[in-house]
């Protein structure tokens, strides 16, 4: 043992079938507690929340000079001191509630209205089969390999450092960006009560208590999005029904059915408009990909992420597929409503229909849930932006500072980053706001599409390295349900997105093609091409991809010992082919 706490252990003394890598520069393993030096004596009181704050106690590694760029990172956040405390409910209700907020909420409404409820329809379910691809992608990586980090190292992993470095800072962009327009929009709720005073007040309030709950590290995280999630599915659970008392006339205020798909229609611009609407379906997804984040800091993903990736079929299906089917049948596509540009209630399809029923009170509760879905996401764009900054510290590609993880497992310095520039929140005083929060949002507009797409060409990428090097997915605790034919369609429904959004970014719907227009649609993309020609410059590196017998597949692993395992999985498959057909179904769905 090493006086840090550090045995360098090969691969044969961990356990059999971990592979050729491992066998080159071997396995870091904490053998701190294989010995006593006594107890350290407890702090109490004040004196521990200090200590808390000190930089985790992390062993010097001394790696092989002569390893990869993408081996060094897989080694390197595959030992993060990120905590572990997230349990089985949290992952499941960061799958099922994470990503509901504004963009059903309230952005449904102008899909709606560009769309029409056929175009509306058609524009979720296409995105919503490709985010259920994504996700079981993402699961299966991330069972696989519960590194910090996730699939902001996996690029690096499975295609290029480049294009990792490109995907890594894109999406810790996203959420930077995401922390000041989320605190705005959480404010401007507080006008569907209060017109008078200034919204920039109530900003201070949210602020703070962002805060407070990132103060509690993973743990303020996965509470606050444990009761977050149960709020936003209880409120659409409770629409659904509404919907339908409301449809069939059940208020009184007579049959709806549906003729509001008659008149004023079922589309509202043709081919068009339902192209348009893909964009602003792919914005309400945003953050469905957290749940492979957060499970680097699950107690157990091998038994946690599979089951809330297969939940993520309920979510499309109950939250967007038949909530958006209720608000087609209630409200017409012509509803001047729904082009008032609030971010809070009154511009929402959902407090819309209510009000149309006659139903009293209800619109203020929904609105209560519009400002707790913001929150939401605003809380998650901390925990998301720090997280892929410590990731990107560790693989060197961002300054070390970030990488500072103390006692509670908290990237405090990542954090502390995402509150600097959530400030920018505070420029809803100024008479300048609208035009800079245009163009942040712009700087993440397309950023979800890029990550999704990565997602799916890494386990690709995974899979081809699997089969060259003479494995299979029997070694492997989560295989995707739609496997190698999903992570294609995830990949060409980005790809296609990707290119409508460019045809719409030229020729907008309804207005003249316009520099600012295109920008404002695209910046997204010239930000990764910058970063991605800027590191194949720096690093000289001129590689487009790795070759699948390159792949490292197996350091970072949850499960060493591959033998264990597939005896593990084959006793689980057994037991579960003895249970009734009802156990059996639950078990492929939930």
């Amino acid at each position: 043992m090493s006086e840090k706490g550090i045995d360098f252990v090969k691969s044969s003394e961990v356990g059999s079938g971990s592979g050729s890598s491992q066998e080159k520069y071997g396995t870091y393993i904490d053998a701190t507690d294989a010995q006593s030096h006594g107890e350290k004596p407890k702090l109490k009181g004040f004196k521990k929340w200090v200590d808390g704050f000190k930089r985790a106690d992390t062993a010097d590694m001394n790696l092989d000079p002569n390893i990869s760029e993408a081996e060094k990172i897989a080694i390197l956040t595959a030992n993060s001191p990120l905590s572990k405390s997230l349990k089985q409910r949290h992952l499941t209700m960061i799958a099922i509630g994470g990503s509901i907020g504004t963009g059903l909420f309230v952005g449904s409404g102008g899909s709606l209205h560009t769309g029409g409820p056929a175009g509306l329809l058609i524009a979720y379910i296409l995105i919503g089969t490709m985010i259920y691809c994504t996700v079981h992608s993402l699961g299966e990586l991330a069972v696989t390999f519960p590194v910090s980090g996730a699939f902001v190292t996996y690029n690096t992993r499975f295609i290029d450092p480049s294009w990792g470095f490109a995907m890594a800072w894109n999406y810790a962009m996203q959420w930077l960006v995401v922390l000041p327009l989320e605190l705005v929009a959480a404010a401007m709720t507080i006008k569907y009560w209060d017109t008078t005073t200034n919204s920039a007040a109530f900003v201070i309030i949210f602020y703070v208590l962002i805060i407070v709950i990132n103060m509690f590290g993973v743990r303020g995280y996965g509470e606050s999005e444990f009761i977050f999630s149960i709020i936003k599915v209880t409120a659409v659970l409770g629409f659904m029904i509404l919907g339908i008392i409301l449809a069939a006339g059940g208020t009184g205020k007579g049959y709806i059915g549906g003729k509001y798909w008659q008149h004023p229609g079922a589309f509202a611009n043709g081919v068009k408009g339902v192209i348009t609407v893909f964009v602003g379906a792919a914005f309400a997804f945003a953050g469905t990909e957290l749940v492979g984040l957060a499970a680097a800091e699950s107690t157990n993903p091998r038994k946690s992420l599979p089951s809330a990736c297969r939940q993520v079929f309920w979510r499309i299906t109950l939250f967007y597929v038949i909530s958006l089917t209720l608000i087609g049948l209630l409200v017409p596509y012509d509803e001047p409503r729904l082009l008032s540009g609030s971010t809070d209630a009154s511009a929402s399809p959902f407090v819309i229909a209510i009000q149309n029923g006659g139903i009293k009170g209800l619109p203020s509760v929904m609105n209560v849930v519009i400002m707790i879905a913001v929150i939401s996401v605003g809380n998650s764009s901390v925990f998301g932006s720090s997280r892929t900054l410590a990731a990107l510290a560790a693989s060197n590609q961002a300054p070390k500072i970030f990488g500072y993880i103390d006692k509670q497992g908290r990237p405090l310095v990542g954090v502390f980053a995402q509150l600097l520039i959530g400030a920018l929140c505070f420029l809803a005083a100024s008479d300048k706001q609208n035009l800079v929060f245009t163009w942040l949002q712009a700087l993440s507009g397309l950023s979800s599409i890029f990550t999704w797409g990565s997602i799916n060409l890494c386990l690709i990428r995974f899979r081809r390295a699997l089969y060259v090097q003479g494995r299979d997915t029997s070694e492997l605790g989560f295989t995707s349900q739609p496997g190698i034919t999903g992570a294609y369609w995830g990949v060409i429904m980005n790809l296609a997105v990707l290119g409508l959004q460019f045809w719409i970014a030229i020729f907008p719907l309804g207005e003249k093609p316009s520099a600012e227009a295109f920008f404002q649609a695209l910046l997204t993309v010239p930000v990764v091409i910058v970063f991605y020609v800027g590191h194949k410059l720096w690093t000289r590196n001129w590689r487009i991809f790795y070759r699948a017998n390159e792949i490292d597949i197996d350091t970072g692993r949850a499960d060493l010992d591959l033998e264990l395992l597939k005896q593990e999985l084959a006793e689980e498959r057994e037991y579960m082919a003895a249970q009734p057909f009802y156990k059996r179904w639950y078990n492929v769905w939930c």
